[in-house]
């Protein structure tokens, strides 16, 4: 395992999501400022994230022609000076177009950062996958943290500061994730040979694929997304929901964690299928509680809700070992983008209804995604040997 080229993915990951999770909270806190409504904050919200999905398929590809290189720093970087300089936007079309731009850079990363961690893996992608999305889990926990904190007495003014803090993630990958990752065999197994004329089990696991990740970015991203406002609701101070968000955050990255060193040693669906069902009550308790209850739920919800994650990237990867970066990057980008378009649902729902009615029937949508887990593969697939590029120094190092 590659561990210097690991831990700077997953630190990389780990400064770009504080910036990412910190979008609903701010646009929640400046909808007065801009008169925004729940609508309002969602629709922002989803443009943030569309344009960081909606780019990864084609930065993974880049990766992929680039073996690696260039791609990750460079995205970080984008989306620093972006997320920096909304803050001196005077309008909101103004404020909301610089975090779009930015958000490219976010897809550039997530694209490259994805390849490089699955190849530092060695014989457990699953596991070192896991330790690059316990990294971003990390972030997401800590960007509302942050804001509570930073942003909410200096007001937009914390922004600079919050995008100065990736810069170092951006110095580390370049001197330690900007080696030419290693190519692998284009011999095609009779395994895959049998698979691709197979086209009705082909057509049904892209199918469960795509509910899957529907169903269960329903819930995450749309949590992500309208807790803030459900909790300003209720009274909270944003310092108090940033917190209550980063224990739910918190417990997602232990959830990817655990759900990675499972699915290098355990049946893959079953454990999709469990912790998918397993998330929905402590979801719907995290609505309905506060103190230890609330805690309780939130723990129990993140850790289930993430537990799948880093498993059902490598196993898009592993049906296209060829093109890691292209498949990642559209399996992550529709994640993002999907989840994007249901909170924007769930909010003009909202409206309309209630954030407390809609986030609880949202609760129970991974019940319907364990469901659809069924379909999914048992088994991880038989993949070819790196070939014609040899380890690079800082791999060499860190072995």
């Amino acid at each position: 395992m590659n561990r210097k080229r690991l831990f700077v993915a997953s630190y990389g990951h780990f400064s770009i999501d504080i910036i990412n999770s910190s979008v609903p909270m701010i646009l929640t806190l400046v909808s007065g400022r801009f008169a925004l409504s729940i609508a309002q904050i969602g629709f922002g919200a989803m443009m943030y994230q569309i344009s960081a999905a909606m780019s990864q398929p084609l930065f993974g590809g880049l990766t992929d022609k680039l073996h690696g290189r260039w791609v990750g720093p460079l995205g970080l970087l984008w989306t620093a000076v972006f997320f920096a300089g909304a803050a001196l936007m005077p309008t909101y079309p103004l404020f909301i177009s610089c975090l779009i731009v930015g958000g490219l850079g976010s897809g550039a990363f997530h694209a490259a950062g994805m390849v490089n961690a699955s190849m530092s893996g060695g014989s457990k992608p699953t596991t070192s996958t896991s330790y690059f999305f316990l990294g971003g889990q990390s972030g997401l926990a800590l960007g509302p943290i942050i804001v509570g904190f930073l942003v909410v007495p200096l007001g937009l003014a914390g922004m600079p500061l919050m995008a100065l803090a990736a810069l170092p993630g951006v110095v580390l990958m370049f001197m330690y994730m900007n080696d030419k990752l290693p190519t692998v065999s284009r011999q095609v197994t009779v395994t895959d040979a049998a698979a691709s004329r197979n086209h009705g089990a082909a057509t049904l696991l892209v199918t469960a694929f795509v509910l899957f990740i529907l169903l269960r970015s329903g819930t995450s991203q749309g949590f992500a997304t309208l807790l803030p406002s459900y909790f300003s609701s209720l009274g909270y101070a944003p310092a108090q929901f940033g917190l209550m968000l980063g224990i739910f955050s918190f417990a997602g990255a232990l959830g990817t964690l655990l759900g990675g060193y499972l699915g290098d040693r355990y049946n893959r669906r079953t454990i999709m299928m469990m912790s998918s069902i397993a998330s929905a009550p402590f979801a719907y308790m995290m609505l309905h509680t506060s103190g230890a209850p609330y805690i309780i739920g939130a723990i129990g919800a993140g850790m289930f809700l993430s537990m799948p994650h880093s498993i059902l990237l490598v196993m898009a990867q592993e049906l296209a070992p060829h093109r890691r970066g292209l498949v990642g990057g559209l399996v992550l980008g529709f994640i993002f983008a999907s989840g994007s378009v249901m909170a924007w649902l769930e909010a003009i729902v909202a409206v309309q209804i209630g954030l407390q009615q809609v986030l609880s029937i949202v609760a129970f949508f991974p019940v319907a995604a364990g469901l659809v887990a069924f379909f999914l593969p048992t088994k991880r697939q038989e993949q070819p040997a790196p070939v014609g590029v040899p380890l690079p120094t800082a791999a060499l190092a860190a072995d």
